[in-house]
């Protein structure tokens, strides 16, 4: 659908206006403040509902406004007169070509507008992430955040992988093991069990020597009682000589009695013990280092198989990217911005920005192709051209406002009237 006329009375500076457009390009001329804007305003606060609308829209001294826009298929008139407390009360009726009414008038429009619809320039002026966040539109099958939250999840899990690789690797070369460390451990309870053995063995010839030399006194000490006793007495004769024979059994038995064994030398076990326990504890470490190094290749490459997820995603994102149907040939997603031919968008020419605003607008807008651009003075000849040319190819009605005092182009506007319009020159100015 089109404009196929609007009728504007006492909205802002115009007094009554009415425009039949011809052509793909509308101009509304004029000086400034001859009522331009109020033209391409009584479009939008048609269409767009009372949100939208200013809050004085009535002209200075008059009661009541209306709009009348013709749209072919449907036909939109929207009213305004005085509320309470200066408030100013809006109703609209929306008809179709047979003259029913719409139940619902607002809702059925809203179906129809399509973003920047009413400054497709806007675009260009977005920031990046919202050029980024209208573009996705254009690819539902992508689900970007969920795409940026696993990617997300996906990076910190791997940083803190990586981390955690990096400890480790800084754990194991910590630990300097010698190149003969052997394989196995020594058993250390063992050599400590010979130890206390041999201490048990060394300790009992002490005790066997000490208690030969305790004969040996004892035999001396026995042997000087019994001359003792001999020359006291005879009286004791035998006792002495009862003593006399355990003293010589006693030394029969010290005598019969084997050489006592060699002392277990225990500084060799000392010593043997003592390299067990650094063979042992160098086991320990090279096992340490080992597992560590382990540790770093199993979390590396849990890191990989990250990477190689958000790889595997962004390469799933970018294939529904090529193969969707954007509406400006070049036009492409990079990091959370939009690309033209391979650079940020903001790095693109002005031609190129209008052109893909345009593009964009009118993609946005398939089912009312009118597009308003306000401020059509700012762009130049070239600018203008590749507007019209793109109105042209798409069947896009485009509304301009531009401050023109020649009064020899487009519609133009005077003191709140259709003064002239020019058709033949607004074919040709372009």
């Amino acid at each position: 659908m089109k404009i196929v006329s609007l009728i504007a009375e006492n909205i802002k500076k115009l007094v009554a206006v009415e425009i039949h457009p011809d052509g793909n390009i509308v101009q509304i001329t004029g000086a400034n403040g001859a009522g331009k804007s109020s033209v391409l305003d009584s479009i939008f606060w048609a269409l767009a509902g009372t949100g939208n609308i200013q809050k004085v829209p009535i002209r200075n001294g008059e009661e009541k406004a209306r709009i009348r826009l013709d749209l072919g298929e449907i036909l939109v008139t929207r009213t305004f007169k005085p509320g309470k407390n200066g408030e100013t009360v809006s109703a609209i009726v929306v008809e179709n070509a047979e003259g029913a009414k719409f139940p619902s008038p607002q809702s059925m429009l809203d179906g129809l507008l399509g973003k920047l619809a009413f400054d497709p320039l806007e675009f260009s002026r977005m920031e990046s992430k919202e050029q980024f966040d209208l573009m996705r539109g254009f690819i539902p099958d992508v689900d970007f955040e969920g795409i940026e939250l696993a990617n997300k999840a996906d990076y910190d899990r791997r940083t803190d992988l990586n981390r955690r690789a990096k400890e480790m690797r800084v754990l194991a070369d910590k630990i300097v093991v010698a190149p003969d460390v052997p394989a196995e451990r020594i058993d250390e309870s063992d050599l400590i069990d010979q130890m206390e053995k041999g201490a048990k063995h060394n300790s009992n010839i002490e005790t066997r020597k000490a208690n030969r030399n305790q004969a040996v006194q004892d035999i001396a000490a026995k042997l000087e009682k019994g001359l003792q006793l001999r020359a006291e007495a005879e009286r004791i004769i035998a006792e002495a000589d009862k003593l006399a024979q355990e003293a010589g059994q006693l030394k029969a038995k010290l005598e019969s009695a084997p050489p006592l064994p060699e002392p277990i030398d225990l500084s060799v076990l000392r010593q043997k013990i003592a390299g067990a326990k650094g063979i042992n504890q160098a086991i320990s470490d090279k096992e340490k280092k080992t597992q560590f190094l382990a540790d770093a290749e199993r979390i590396e490459a849990e890191a990989k198989k990250l990477t190689d997820n958000i790889a595997e995603r962004e390469a799933g994102k970018m294939l529904s990217i090529s193969i969707a149907q954007l509406p400006v040939e070049g036009i492409a997603f990079g990091d959370g911005e939009v690309l033209m031919n391979g650079v940020p968008l903001d790095q693109a020419s002005d031609a190129e920005k209008i052109k893909i605003s345009v593009a964009i607008a009118m993609a946005l807008n398939p089912k009312l192709k009118v597009i308003r651009i306000r401020d059509g003075s700012l762009l130049d000849a070239s600018s203008m051209k590749i507007i019209a040319d793109m109105a042209a190819e798409k069947d896009f009605q485009i509304w301009v406002e531009k401050v023109d005092e020649s009064g020899k182009i487009g519609f133009v506007i005077e003191d709140g009237q259709l003064k002239t319009e020019n058709k033949l020159q607004e074919k040709t100015a372009i």
